[in-house]
């Protein structure tokens, strides 16, 4: 079952919500996310690989390091990006993408053009923000 998208197709509030162009308008947006993300991922590995620390200099070796770290720690949040959106495509699969966990209404198309991994509406988001700020001050 292939859906054929226009080139210049956008979701809009006024079709029905996660009809069949709208569900593949966003399993072809978050496909070439995780597309993007396992690219970057293999440069970095690549990078990482090509030399270790032949820096000479104490300080350049110092900040290859710190180069070295931070770029494995953005790699590392970007692997749990790419299980997130494994976990949205699989919401895109059975049905269930584009509604809130949490009351079952629909997230709006803004929320997921913004943030295709969002599975709370913004007011559940804003009352599990305001839920943490309150248990974190206690």
């Amino acid at each position: 079952m292939s859906v054929t998208l226009p080139p210049d197709y956008r979701p809009t509030e006024e079709e029905p919500f996660m009809n069949e162009q709208m569900r593949e308008y966003f399993r072809r947006k978050l496909l070439e996310w995780r597309s993007e993300l396992l690219r970057e991922s293999d440069e970095t590995l690549a990078h990482l690989q090509e030399g270790g620390l032949q820096e000479p200099d104490i300080a350049d070796r110092a900040s290859a390091e710190t180069d070295r770290a931070l770029e494995l720690r953005t790699r590392d949040r970007e692997r749990k990006l790419i299980s997130k959106i494994d976990a949205a495509l699989e919401r895109v699969a059975d049905g269930s993408y584009g509604y809130c966990e949490e009351t079952g209404e629909p997230i709006s198309i803004r929320r997921l053009e913004a943030r295709p991994i969002a599975t709370l509406s913004i007011e559940a988001q804003e009352r599990h923000e305001r839920l943490e700020r309150t248990h974190r001050e206690d």
